[in-house]
């Protein structure tokens, strides 16, 4: 587990291939090419995890169905079963596991420069960012490998090893320690490094910590902890203007444009709605619709079919099957790097959506429903509408009180807000895991059915809902989750 991070930091710090002995006979602090705060940004672009969770996310999740056939990958297998993912590659929990802590090193190693560089000021957006790239690894971490904070056992739920400093042994000891230490250490970088940011810095701002997408990171984190004024402050600052102009447009230009060229955009830098990309390893661009347990004509219906405005998503219109059962939307786009011109071996890479627009602005949603301010939450489902929906009209689409009551049977508007809320956000990350963090921050319970006749199960509490620590973890001396 640990051991593998070692590595990383070598790598990072010596740009070499230098054996673990000699790296370990240089001083601690030795920052090598890491003089200016130019090399520190460089040094920051490998700080986030270079890593995919939608492909055990997604299949874990009420999205997907047994299509019968289809590419059998144990990322995908395992996850529908909610058995312990028998697999160490591309997008594992285990390497996810093992890029989040690589990122991680490489954000310390870069704040270690930061706070001992003899101009420190210089260094005032770099460390920013590291403190907010090191905020979201960890977060991600405690989501994926601990139970989801609730306020009444954070105190006492395993959570996962919080690391500030880059490491100089080969086997250093780590522990859990609690869900609630590790929130309060997420929280303490989030604050310290908001204020940091300077967006001017970065060539490609997408790709690193905005002011914008540190934000849309709080509000995320906030809604995990049920602090929803905090959620509703840090959403506010991501949207400035016409907030449907920074959400996707689904039903304006979308629907003029070729499903190769949708695949194209979908996740392009330039897209508004992308708050922060990461380029990972993956093959979820070739595989999420071909794998067996995927999105099926029946799911594809119950979440693409009816809605509370009494139209049609558009997304119904970018919906397309290749061959029997293979349904997708076109947003995944896989870049394939050869290993040499003429080879025919490589790597898949992916430009993940780790923050957007439209989860930012549901973040809000959700916690003004929370607050009682549901004339605001109403107002900002009918602006996530009025780019989602078919030939929108406002007067016809209108969302209110009434028409949710009269939708779902629901006496309480707050629970038809949420409810409104859950079935827009579902639709809108179809493919992409997101559903997950749902699932378990409401902890629902979840089953999956096959084709054979076999129902598989998980009741709310169930811990095989926290995805299981890779086995290096375990030598490593930490305490795997229960089963």
């Amino acid at each position: 587990m640990m051991q593998k991070l070692i590595v990383y930091t070598a790598l990072l710090l010596l740009f070499t291939t230098a054996g673990c002995k000699k790296f370990l006979e240089q001083p601690p602090d030795n920052r090598a090419e890491l003089k200016t705060p130019e090399q520190v940004g460089q040094l920051l672009g490998t700080a986030y995890p270079q890593a995919n969770y939608m492909s055990f996310f997604e299949s874990a999740s009420d999205n997907v169905g047994d299509k019968g056939a289809g590419t059998l990958e144990n990322t995908n297998i395992d996850p529908y079963f909610f058995r312990n993912v028998d697999d160490n590659g591309q997008d594992s929990p285990e390497y996810y596991w093992d890029a989040c802590y690589a990122a991680i090193a490489a954000a310390n190693q870069a704040l270690q420069t930061c706070n001992t560089a003899p101009n420190p000021s210089a260094y005032r957006s770099q460390k920013g960012e590291a403190l907010l790239a090191r905020a979201y690894a960890h977060f991600m971490l405690v989501t994926v490998f601990s139970k989801v904070y609730d306020e009444s056992s954070a105190g006492s739920d395993m959570g996962i090893p919080y690391v500030t400093e880059p490491e100089n042994v080969v086997l250093k000891k780590y522990e859990r320690k609690t869900v609630a230490y590790v929130y309060d250490m997420i929280e303490k970088d989030i604050v310290a490094g908001l204020p940091l940011l300077d967006d001017k810095r970065y060539t490609i701002p997408r790709y690193h910590f905005t002011r914008a997408a540190a934000h849309a990171f709080a509000a995320r984190f906030y809604l995990f902890k049920k602090d929803y004024a905090k959620v509703v402050e840090h959403a506010n600052q991501v949207f400035s203007g016409n907030i449907a102009a920074v959400l996707r447009p689904w039903n304006t230009q979308y629907t003029s444009i070729t499903y190769l060229e949708l695949y194209a955009r979908y996740a392009r830098a330039t897209e508004p709605a992308n708050l922060l990309l990461i380029e990972t390893p993956s093959w979820w661009g070739r595989n999420y619709y071909t794998v067996r347990y995927a999105l099926t004509a029946q799911k594809r219906d119950q979440i693409f079919e009816e809605n509370v405005t009494g139209g049609n998503w558009s997304f119904n219109f970018q919906t397309f099957t290749v061959g029997a059962e293979n349904y997708l939307l076109p947003k995944i786009n896989e870049y394939f790097v050869r290993t040499a011109i003429n080879a025919d071996i490589g790597v898949a890479y992916i430009a993940l959506p780790a923050l957007t627009t439209e989860e930012a602005l549901f973040n809000r949603i959700e916690a003004n429903a929370y607050l009682g301010n549901t004339t605001a939450a109403l107002a900002d489902l009918n602006t996530y509408a009025s780019t989602r929906i078919d030939q929108y009209n406002a007067a016809a689409h209108i969302i209110n009180a009434q028409k949710i009551r009269n939708y779902y049977g629901l006496n309480s508007l707050q629970d038809g807000i949420l409810a409104t809320l859950f079935s827009f956000k579902r639709a809108e990350f179809v493919h992409e895991g997101m559903r997950w963090l749902d699932l378990i921050r409401y902890n629902s319970p979840i089953t999956h059915f096959t084709v054979d006749g076999q129902i598989i199960s998980i009741t709310p509490d169930d811990p095989r809902k926290v995805f299981q620590l890779p086995e290096s973890a375990r030598i490593a001396g930490l305490q795997l989750n229960p089963r």
